[in-house]
């Protein structure tokens, strides 16, 4: 059986959207190794690009493919964010857990899921993350007040970054 470049986008995106950390697939000569870190990946040869910053390296001699680390220092990666309080009048950052495209609404016609003032609850659906052709449903990790969007829709975020601010007070 041959391993295409889609069937591992969407291993990509399986492990990225749950806890797994590492995943190893053999088939026949081919073996398949995903490692997910909090860390920046660098690349042996690049293959395909992935939105999580993670890319596919090709090792000729056992026609495997596998993630490695990369062994520089990285920032740490973002708090959740009931512990990423900013320092300005105490406000909640909702982070982006992924690297993405932001959508304010489910479609162009829709009325967005927040808006400044909105008041939300712990899961509700704030926004949405396209990553990989996949629409991922963002909820809230925290309750209480949105008083600012700091992303345009339609625009690409990457992982950490601050979407909304929210009162957790409000």
């Amino acid at each position: 059986m041959k391993i295409d470049l889609n069937q591992i986008r969407e291993l990509l995106s399986v492990v990225s959207q749950t806890d797994i950390t590492e995943l190893t697939l053999e088939f026949g000569d081919q073996k398949i190794t995903i490692k997910k870190n909090a860390i920046q990946i660098a690349p042996t040869s690049i293959i395909a690009d992935s939105p999580m910053s993670q890319s596919v390296a090709h090792h000729a001699p056992a026609k495997s493919m596998s993630f490695e680390p990369a062994p520089a220092a990285t920032p740490a990666p973002p708090a959740k964010a009931e512990e990423s309080v900013s320092a300005n009048n105490g406000f909640v950052a909702v982070t982006s857990p992924m690297v993405g495209t932001f959508y304010r609404a489910a479609s162009p016609t829709a009325a967005p899921f927040v808006d400044i003032g909105d008041r939300i609850a712990i899961g509700q659906t704030v926004c949405i993350i396209e990553a990989m052709k996949l629409m991922n449903d963002m909820p809230a990790e925290v309750s209480g007040k949105i008083v600012k969007v700091c992303v345009d829709n339609g625009t690409t975020v990457e992982y950490g970054q601050t979407l909304f601010l929210v009162d957790p007070k409000g």
